[in-house]
This record gives C-alpha cells, structure tokens and sequence, in this order.
C-alpha cells in the first residue's frame, strides 16, 4: 500500500489561487482563443461572404499545425532566440514571439475580405494555426517546468477551464461582436474585421501573463534520448519538403483529372 500525505481542506482550497495556477489559467485562455477563429468562426465568416461550402472545408486544413507540432517542438526545447532568451529566458522569450505571432495571423485575417481575396485569408489562416501550435508547445513545458508534481493536475485542470473560456471567447464572443457592427441579412467586411480585432486584443491577456511571470529554473540533463540539434533539423527540413511534394502533386493530380472530368460531364 501507498500511504499518500493527508492534506487539510485550507491546503486544498489554497492551491487554487497559487501563483503557477493562475498563470495557467490566463495562458488557457490564450491557447484557447485562437482554434475557434480558425474552425467554427471562420466558417460561418466564409459562409456569409458567400464562399462554397466545398472550399469552405478545405480551410479545415490550415489546423494541422496541431497535428504536427511534434515536428518543430525538439527545435522548440532546444534552440534559444537570440536577445529575447537573455531577457525573457528560453520558454517565455519562445511564448511571447508565438504569441505575438497570433496577435499578428488574425488582424491579418481580420483585414482580410475573403470575398475577394480567398487566398490570402487561407494562408492568414495557416499563419495562425502555426503560430497557436507552437504557443500550445511551449505552455505545456513551461506547465511541466514550473511546479513540482503535486501542483501539476492543478495547474493542468486550470489550463483547460481557461482553454475553455478562450474557446466561447472567440465563438460566442466574436459572432456576438460581429452581428453588432452587422445590418442583418447582409455580409459586412468591417464587422469581422472589429470581431477579429478584439480578439487580437483579448491576446493580450497572455502577453501580459506572459511578461508578469518568471522562468522556470531547471537545470537540463543529458540524455541518449537526445539528439543533437542539426538531427532535429534536417527532420523538419525533411517533412517540409514532403508537404511541399503532397501539395504540389495534389495540384498536379487535379491539372489532369479535370479535363477527364469534364469529358465525362459531357458524354454523360
């Protein structure tokens, strides 16, 4: 048996407004924010500027950023940014530029009418869910680093309700905003672009977080799990290029499929 130490209801009740805590809570709401302004929101703004619903489900793919962080994270842990690493320290000075990267995709999106530049709204996109994967990267090992074991479910249950927060923030919040600046039964650029802007603005909240915290002090091991840096490199340099041979084969594909289709429209 485990004898487990018993803790009174003050102790209990006190951890839920320890420091780390609370940071996590407010970078919840910041990773939260931005995945919404990518699916649901985003899809309702295309809907209303009138783009088909088939493209429509293509801009699903500008999330697999979170799919394949695992890809850019070991150069994430590793790698320290110059100037900003003496200042912040290695996980803050990485979460202030993701952030600021964030804050920076959906004004971009913002200023963007997809009604008549679908392709720029389509890389905004992808800006902002590359930029809120790598902020999901770095929250989690700074979560990891920044308490001891015995504060870590607390600090993990905080996250999600912030993460939860940022996710009606940024679809209840930013449909709510746009319907106020929109005349009903018409599609208006500028009220998504206020939408938009609020929440660039709601980003603050862990900017702020961000530059009030300190860095976690640990001290890094050697382990034969490690690899050296260049490793991790030449494996994302890999994987770019394997995105890069998918698209252009896709693209390909389609150039000689559709005439085929087309002859067969007609035929039949």
């Amino acid at each position: 048996m485990h004898s487990a130490e018993k803790r009174s209801w003050g102790e209990a009740f006190g951890a839920f407004i320890h420091p780390r805590v609370i940071t996590m809570l407010f970078l919840g709401l910041s990773a939260g924010i931005p995945i919404l302004l990518i699916f649901s929101t985003l899809s309702i703004w295309l809907r209303e500027a009138g783009v088909d619903r088939s493209t429509v489900t293509y801009f699903s793919w500008a999330a697999l950023g979170y799919s394949f962080k695992f890809v850019w994270a070991p150069l994430i842990d590793r790698l320290p940014l110059p100037v900003l690493h003496g200042i912040l320290g290695r996980r803050r000075s990485w979460l202030i530029i993701a952030q600021g990267g964030i804050i920076a995709a959906i004004l971009w999106m913002g200023l963007t009418d997809p009604a008549e530049n679908l392709t720029m709204m389509a890389f905004a996109a992808v800006a902002l869910g590359f930029a809120s994967a790598t902020q999901d990267i770095v929250i989690d090992a700074y979560r990891i680093e920044a308490a001891d074991a015995d504060l870590q479910a607390m600090m993990s249950s905080a996250y999600i309700g912030g993460y939860r927060i940022g996710m009606i923030v940024a679809g209840a919040g930013a449909l709510t905003i746009a319907g106020l600046f929109e005349a009903e039964g018409t599609y208006q650029h500028h009220a998504w672009t206020v939408a938009y802007a609020c929440m660039a603005l709601a980003m603050c909240v862990g900017v702020i977080t961000t530059l009030l915290v300190s860095e976690p002090k640990v001290v890094k091991l050697d382990s034969k799990y490690f690899h050296e840096t260049s490793d991790y490199v030449r494996f994302l340099a890999m994987f770019a290029l394997t995105v890069v041979a998918f698209i252009l084969a896709n693209v390909y594909a389609g150039n000689i499929t559709d005439p085929l289709k087309t002859a067969l429209t007609d035929n039949g």
